[in-house]
């Protein structure tokens, strides 16, 4: 599975920005897609989830209510939708497809396939 991101960029405090990751390949192994961003000098973090054949989905509770994670399966796509961003938002974003079951969302190390990253600069 190969997955593009795109959709990052330079935005003030307070806006938007949508995020999307398109899959090809072996796509009907995939069972949950996940965002993470990773700011300078911290860990890897999980922001949201979805299931690739259910409507389930989860966030982290520091973007819950601001972001929202959909999907595309006719396109293998899935969006990361950024509203009122803040300046501590601001982290390369990867999209990630993970083969286990969608308990294991929030863990990135379940997660067999990663996207390149997206910068995501928020300014205040």
């Amino acid at each position: 599975v190969q997955l593009q991101a795109s959709g990052g960029g330079l935005v003030q405090a307070g806006g938007s920005l949508r995020l999307s990751c398109a899959a090809s390949g072996r796509t009907f192994s995939v069972n949950a897609m996940g965002w993470f961003r990773q700011a300078p000098g911290k860990e890897r973090e999980f922001v949201a989830g979805i299931s690739w054949n259910t409507v389930n989905n989860v966030y982290a509770d520091s973007v819950r209510g601001r972001f929202a994670i959909s999907k595309d399966n006719a396109k293998n796509t899935v969006f990361l939708q950024m509203n009122s961003l803040k300046p501590e938002d601001t982290a390369v974003y990867y999209c990630a497809a993970n083969q286990r079951d969608y308990r294991y969302v929030k863990v990135a190390s379940t997660y067999h396939y990663w996207g390149q990253g997206t910068l995501v600069t928020v300014s205040s």
